[in-house]
């Protein structure tokens, strides 16, 4: 997808305030989706989302921080039919991780939609040349 300046400045600054671990950026500057949702299943397809986490502590302290009863990440688990004795914090972290980011994606696609697709920001192929020309 081709993006303006303007654009790719707007998308970097929502990836910025509300992303981990997605880089929007690049998926769209690679990406031939036309729509906000064929752009989401490219990133799902691709696992864009998909956070791993790694050593104890790390997943300990995040836990910690979004889930300190482990109820969310537990429920995680169950959905994706862990066995209790086969789970570790690394698992419960990775599995909640994941979930915040997609979370997280979501409730900008309306924002990204805006930034791609609206009318005002509509130019022609001559135009966003023009606009990405080195000064």
């Amino acid at each position: 997808m081709q993006l303006t300046k303007d654009q790719e400045k707007q998308i970097k600054k929502l990836e910025d305030d509300n992303l981990d671990h997605v880089d929007l950026l690049y998926y769209l500057q690679n990406s031939d989706a036309e729509t906000v949702d064929e752009l989401t299943d490219e990133l799902q397809d691709n696992g864009a989302f998909d956070v791993e986490t790694f050593y104890y502590q790390t997943a300990i302290e995040y836990l910690a921080e979004n889930d300190n009863s482990l109820h969310e990440s537990l429920e995680l688990a169950h959905d994706f039919g862990f066995e209790t004795n086969k789970l570790s914090s690394e698992i419960l972290a990775s599995l909640l991780a994941t979930q915040n980011e997609r979370e997280a994606y979501e409730s900008i696609t309306s924002e990204l939609e805006e930034i791609l697709f609206s009318e005002d920001l509509e130019r022609t192929d001559e135009e966003i040349e023009e606009d990405n020309k080195p000064v």
